[in-house]
């Protein structure tokens, strides 16, 4: 596996390799006096997060705080395997999402009906997090994790209701999870820049999305640490990019719901769409047709298309 790649003083971010692949979900490791990790993705990229910390001569028994932005299996599922391997360690999470980690049942339930009989390779094992392990917090309050850093909690919904993001003074950043969309480094050597927003289902709001962005946006923010995948110092092309393309994914789920059919192919309908229309911009830029970043793609673009569908079915 490839090195923790440092971001900032005291800012690290460990690739974990969600779905076998590079690039796509990764663990920010804060090195303040009070060692603190940012997402845990899903029980199988935990080797990696062990394996990344010892690269960085640090133990797990010094981890004291593991924040997750969301629920979603992606970021937390591996919350309460993480756990077993890190005695000293609490779970911070959004109010809404703290039940869910303690009694992960019904999490376990929606992520089989998305992903099937793939579901025990992807998320396996999904342990619960004993409650008094279990931290929550408030829009706009903090934690002090070091002399010179404390860290600020602001409620984020468009992505997920229990979805928080977290504010880095000391950088002027904000850690999104999911808010924010989706990066594809794998790009940047290409040098184009791509984000996309992230539609999963069952609680995407594109209205909710926007008010969160709109406060990113009155912070003046200068960095945005993503879920998916790294850093960015252009917030305000970021924005841009995901105020655009989520008109374009809304306008792709309404013509797929409007041609009718079942929820299963008006969402087969609106990825493909998605696919196309992504293809040629992408194609435009000088982008082959057989690029890596299609892979990952194809997998957000699923996932995505089911959340503009129940959305909308939802809406009418």
């Amino acid at each position: 596996m490839a090195k923790p790649e440092k971001l900032a003083e005291n800012l690290y971010l460990i690739d974990d390799f969600d779905l076998s692949l590079e690039n796509r979900t990764g663990t920010y490791v804060l090195t303040e006096e009070k060692l603190t990790l940012i997402e845990t993705s899903a029980s199988p990229s935990i080797p990696y997060i062990l394996e990344g910390l010892s690269q960085l001569h640090l133990t797990p028994e010094e981890v004291e705080y593991i924040i997750v932005t969301h629920i979603h299996l992606d970021h937390a599922g591996g919350s309460g395997l993480l756990l077993t391997h890190c005695p000293n360690a609490k779970i911070i999470v959004h109010p809404k999402g703290a039940r869910h980690l303690s009694d992960p049942s019904r999490l376990i339930a929606g992520a089989k009906t998305v992903y099937g009989d793939k579901f025990d390779g992807l998320f396996n094992p999904i342990l619960p997090v004993p409650e008094d392990r279990i931290m929550t917090k408030e829009h706009e309050e903090e934690l002090e994790i070091g002399s010179n850093c404390t860290l600020k909690f602001f409620h984020s919904p468009g992505h997920a209701n229990h979805h928080f993001s977290i504010f880095h003074p000391a950088l002027n950043g904000m850690f999104t999870g999911d808010t924010a969309g989706v990066s594809y480094p794998q790009l940047k050597e290409n040098g184009v820049e791509m984000y996309l927003p992230s539609t999963s289902p069952n609680q995407f709001d594109p209205g909710k999305m926007l008010e969160s962005i709109a406060m990113y946006e009155k912070m003046e923010i200068d960095f945005i640490f993503f879920g998916h995948y790294g850093k960015s110092s252009n917030p305000d092309e970021v924005y841009r990019q995901i105020k655009d393309w989520l008109k374009i994914f809304i306008n792709a789920g309404e013509i797929s719901v409007s041609g009718g059919g079942s929820i299963d192919q008006q969402t087969k309908t609106a990825q493909a769409m998605l696919e196309e229309k992504i293809k040629s911009v992408l194609n435009g830029k000088g982008i082959p047709s057989d690029h890596p970043v299609y892979e990952i793609l194809s997998v957000d673009l699923a996932v995505c298309s089911m959340g503009l569908i129940d959305y909308l079915q939802k809406a009418n």
